[in-house]
């Protein structure tokens, strides 16, 4: 009779313990993760706190609380009303090139690893090894060799100078490359080519409903790549109705801090970069749904 009340005990103590382990490694987990919120948050809490306030309010208050006024809709229309609303056609031209560009790339970036991931060609070896190797040279080295390319075509200072080479993702050729490899069975190749369909049919029907969250993830690479893209259009554009939102805000940025200030553009400025973020997290959390809708069906199938 009292070897029973003891068991139970033991056992009560022996399942403590683990859950005790766990809670420490879980608390661990738990800081990390909050270091890693605060380190991102923090900045955008900043920045929205910042459109709140006028240009006055800037110097004068705690950068992470608000101002004595709230100017977040003076500074709005100021926004859209300097320059005669440039603003505007600088938040489209974002909209364009990152639209245009991510789309295309994902495309591009798809077909390509489909097809290194399952033909075999002479020389398939070589173009992936020269993809890869692609993806280690930095982006500013190959950005003068693209504007005396792109000047030899008179392309300069037109849309096709940043759309042209925004379709152009080699690691998005990667990662569809090894995703691909994975997430198409062989065997479903086989099947829909003894039915009789083409290889288009099989790609279109077959094998990109299986790549949906890879295309997903190439898209949400290249359309941030691209929105915020600075260098490129820098060196590529003249003309300010063709600026993307990056360069037109550093424009500001510069007129503003250039004499002491002599265009107290501070608060504008602040707001355009809240704005133009805006879109993007809309994009993002859009597309997020059918990029985790599809890794959870792929790891059912699993």
């Amino acid at each position: 009779m009292s070897a029973t009340p003891v068991r139970a005990t033991t056992n009560r103590t022996r399942h403590r313990r683990p859950v005790a382990r766990g809670k420490r490694r879980s608390s661990v987990l738990t800081v990390l993760v909050w270091v890693t919120v605060l380190y991102f948050i923090v900045p955008l809490l900043w920045l929205v706190l910042s459109t709140t306030k006028d240009n006055a309010g800037l110097f004068t208050s705690f950068g992470l609380w608000f101002g004595e006024s709230f100017a977040f809709f003076d500074n709005l229309a100021a926004l859209f009303r300097f320059q005669d609303g440039i603003f505007a056609q600088w938040l489209l031209n974002t909209v364009g090139y990152a639209v245009i560009g991510s789309v295309g790339a994902a495309a591009l970036a798809t077909m390509c690893g489909y097809a290194l991931a399952k033909y075999r060609f002479r020389g398939s070896g070589l173009v992936f090894n020269v993809i890869l190797g692609s993806i280690m040279v930095p982006l500013t080295a190959l950005a003068i060799p693209t504007y005396l390319l792109f000047a030899a075509g008179n392309l300069t200072d037109t849309p096709l100078a940043i759309i042209l080479p925004s379709l152009v993702s080699p690691f998005g050729v990667y990662l569809m490359r090894v995703y691909a490899a994975d997430a198409v069975d062989d065997s479903l190749l086989e099947a829909a080519r003894i039915d009789g369909a083409g290889e288009f049919r099989i790609f279109r029907t077959v094998a990109l409903r299986l790549l949906g969250p890879g295309i997903v993830t190439v898209l949400l690479f290249q359309l941030v790549a691209t929105w915020n893209n600075y260098f490129l259009p820098l060196i590529m554009l003249n003309t300010p109705s063709y600026f993307p939102v990056t360069v037109g805000l550093a424009h500001w940025q510069n007129a503003a801090a250039a004499g002491g200030g002599g265009q107290v553009l501070f608060s504008t400025v602040l707001t355009g970069s809240f704005v133009s973020i805006v879109p993007l997290m809309i994009a993002f959390l859009f597309l997020q749904r059918y990029w985790q809708s599809g890794l959870a069906t792929g790891g059912v199938k699993g």
